[in-house]
This record gives C-alpha cells, structure tokens and sequence, in this order.
C-alpha cells in the first residue's frame, strides 16, 4: 500500500502538536547533536503511519535538507538571534515569523523528497534517524520527548 496520498502538508500540523509539547527538548537536540527537528518530528510522525525508511534513506534525506538549510535558514536563524538585543519586540517578531516561513519551506522541500522514497524497512523510523547523531531513544525522556507515535 502506498502512503503517497497521506503526505501532505496536513502531517506538519500534527508534527507542530509534537513540538508544542516537547519545544525545549527538540531545539536541545538540535543544538547539542545537530539533529534536524523537521526530520525528527516527520520520523515520528511516519512511524505512526508504519511507513518506514531505511537508514541510507534518513541519511539522504539529512543531506540535502542540511545543504539547503546551511545556504539558507541556518544564516537567518543566526542573524536573528544576533539582532535580538538591537530590535524592538514587533520587529523581532516579524523575523521570527519570516524564520517560520523558511522553515515551512523546508518542510515543503522534506515533502517532496520523502515522496520519492519507498517504504522499505522493518525498523522505526525515530531510533534509526537519532542513530545518525549518536542518540539514544532513552535520551528523548530526558529532554522530555515523548517518543510515541503522532
């Protein structure tokens, strides 16, 4: 059966639920391992679906969503972060929105790409991407992620 049909930008509404709920554990991750929080969110997210990827596929998909955030949202999110002492509450907000645009345009770019790629793993999708950074599942409980299914 095919999923290709359930990958639309409905999945990053419930992904957003995730984040809600575990905000400061997902951007620890990020900062400390490097992990991609689109892609973690979209593992758990596809292993509710019981559609899984393979490990070669993860590390595809972390490649080239890196490339396009490194040119592009990685840049911004410094500047941001940089020009928040210097800007009024309003303005800073603005670039935290147009931050948020860029991100949707990676997760539009993480859509298209998974779209491409066949269900072909027994494993979940959640340990094997963490694995890429050297995470454990056990760590998520920690940093008070809930690694359950969407």
């Amino acid at each position: 059966m095919t999923y290709l049909n359930q990958f639309d930008l409905s999945l990053w509404q419930e992904c957003d639920t995730l984040y809600a709920n575990g905000q400061r554990g997902y951007l620890q991750l990020q900062d400390d391992y490097g992990v991609n929080v689109n892609l973690l969110l979209l593992a758990t997210w596809l292993d509710g679906q019981a559609y899984r990827l393979s490990t070669q596929a993860w590390e595809q998909l972390f490649t080239q969503i890196d490339s396009w955030e490194e040119k592009v949202l990685k840049p911004y999110r410094k500047l941001r972060k940089l020009s928040k002492c210097n800007l009024a509450d309003s303005e800073y907000q603005q670039m935290l929105d147009v931050e948020l645009m860029l991100e949707r345009k990676a997760q539009a770019l993480i859509l298209h790409k998974v779209r491409q790629l066949p269900d072909e793993s027994r494993e979940q999708n959640l340990p094997r991407y963490l694995s890429l950074f050297g995470v454990e599942l056990s760590q998520l409980s920690e940093l008070q992620i809930a690694a359950t299914e969407v």
